[in-house]
């Protein structure tokens, strides 16, 4: 009796043994040459281009080799990247990493997708019409509150006067979710401040010219009552910097900005800008590919939080000032003082201790 129980242990253990490796098997064969789209929503700022990108193609051909990967940019048509989104399904990506150009349009194509058995990963904006299979970004309701916090934070510190003056807010576009939820992040960060919102003003498709227009028409109409301005990344903070001084406002308040572009890096290195959000897109980027090879294997991938019902991963940013630009920005590799030091920006550097 014990050496039938024995055989019959014995058998079940060894079938066992051999169905784990045929999953692992048929894991590795749904992984293999498999298509991956990654499919982001504009150029109005360049990290899709200089990092997001680069960023995801490293990282899937560390996980898979053999994987092809589709990239598209939707130059901020909501068109286009229905016609691309279509493209992809029809070359065949079993997964689909997506940073939509309009959350609330992208929604159909989540569930279009999904209903051909193909996952859907939200990219950097939260797609919240649609439960997407996972969702991958840094914190942007955090972002906005920090940006915001770290003027005010400023002002206070540089008696900027609170008696009718304020700020100004520069959100990003209407029809990005992530957008909304750095405003509603800069909204709490400048409760209770003291400082007053003297206008607000949402950037259609993020364009800096946008930004700059409608700073423009506040600088004509509150003058020297600004004392700041909370813009939601860099493009927008530029493009109110640049109505300062095409108004020839000296010194320009002090405006922040999200996405350390090199552009805004050297603004704060010259004194114009004062902060940004380091947010390396690669980190992101590194995470959707990882995602995607697990929902390709079959997995669940682990979510460390939930948002808009999906399943996600947030990633907390860090604020950079001109007091640690230094210390986040160079000695942390993500951009050099080659890049950044030239010309006009060499004596700004030195003052930074970036370069002797």
């Amino acid at each position: 009796m014990k050496l039938t129980t024995l055989k019959s242990a014995g058998i079940a253990a060894l079938a066992l043994s051999l169905l784990g490796s045929a999953s692992a098997l048929a894991q590795d064969a749904a992984v293999k040459d498999a298509t991956v789209a990654f499919l982001m929503p504009d150029q109005g700022s360049t990290r899709y281009e200089e990092h997001d990108h680069p960023g995801f193609v490293a990282q899937m051909k560390k996980l898979c080799e053999s994987c092809k990967v589709l990239y598209q940019n939707a130059d901020a048509s909501i068109s286009k990247q229905q016609q691309q989104f279509n493209s992809v399904i029809t070359q065949g990506a079993k997964v689909i990493v997506l940073d939509p150009v309009d959350s609330a349009a992208a929604a159909s194509m989540v569930k279009q997708a999904q209903s051909q058995g193909i996952k859907v990963i939200a990219y950097d904006r939260p797609i919240p019409d649609a439960k997407a299979d996972f969702y991958v970004s840094f914190d942007n309701k955090a972002i906005g509150k920090a940006i915001a916090e770290s003027l005010v934070e400023h002002l206070k510190a540089t008696k900027a006067p609170t008696e009718d003056t304020g700020v100004l807010q520069i959100n990003g576009s209407p029809t990005d979710a992530a957008a909304r939820l750095i405003r509603d992040g800069i909204h709490e960060g400048l409760k209770d401040s003291g400082y007053k919102t003297l206008a607000e003003f949402d950037t259609p498709n993020w364009l800096p010219s946008n930004a700059q227009q409608w700073a423009s028409g506040q600088i004509s109409r509150f003058g020297k009552k600004i004392v700041g301005v909370v813009a939601a990344n860099d493009g927008t903070g530029g493009g109110a910097i640049a109505a300062f001084k095409a108004a020839g406002v000296d010194p320009v308040p002090p405006v922040t900005g999200n996405d350390a572009t090199l552009a805004a890096l050297q603004l704060i290195i010259a004194g114009d800008q004062y902060n940004t959000i380091s947010k390396p897109s690669e980190i992101v980027a590194a995470a959707a590919a990882d995602v995607a090879v697990e929902l390709l294997a079959g997995k669940t991938p682990k979510a460390e939080a939930t948002l808009f019902d999906t399943p996600s991963k947030l990633f907390v940013p860090a604020i950079v000032t001109s007091k640690n630009l230094k210390a986040e920005i160079i000695d942390k590799k993500i951009a050099t003082a080659d890049q950044l030091c030239g010309g006009r920006y060499a004596e700004g550097c030195k003052k930074l201790g970036i370069t002797q």
